[in-house]
């Protein structure tokens, strides 16, 4: 079994490997780093998410600020601690429950694959969504 989380808020869902909060989903494309075209995840604030069980069986990389926890026995990544540390990106495919929300937005197309076709028609950014208009 995968590490497990919780938030502290109990509208949102807690799962066996890790949370969903209600909020909009990005889809970044960094290949490199979770071995996919693209990596679902939903965002939280920081203070609101805990390791309630299997800590000792993350491995973690990066600082304190900014890293991913990866689950030690699968090597799946879990989670990302981003935005000086202010926030957590939990990835929605190592979730056991099926997501209440769905994607939103593209963001960081600029680095996708080259062979890759984005076929829905969802706001596609850049980078950030906040960082200016959308591209398509």
């Amino acid at each position: 079994m995968m590490p497990a989380a919780t938030l502290s808020s109990p509208e949102n869902t807690a799962t066996a490997c890790g949370l969903l909060p209600n909020c909009d989903v990005s889809l970044p494309s960094d290949p490199r780093s979770y071995g996919d075209e693209l990596k679902p995840f939903a965002g939280i604030g920081r203070n609101k998410f805990a390791v309630t069980d299997g800590g000792d069986q993350l491995l973690v990389f990066g600082e304190e600020l900014a890293h991913d926890a990866r689950c030690a026995k699968c090597g799946s990544l879990l989670y990302s601690v981003v935005r000086d540390g202010a926030y957590v990106h939990v990835t929605l495919g190592t979730l056991t429950d099926d997501p209440a929300i769905r994607p939103s937005e593209h963001i960081f197309v600029r680095s996708k694959a080259s062979w890759f076709t984005i076929a829905d028609d969802l706001p596609q950014y850049s980078a950030h969504a906040a960082d200016g208009p959308p591209v398509s």
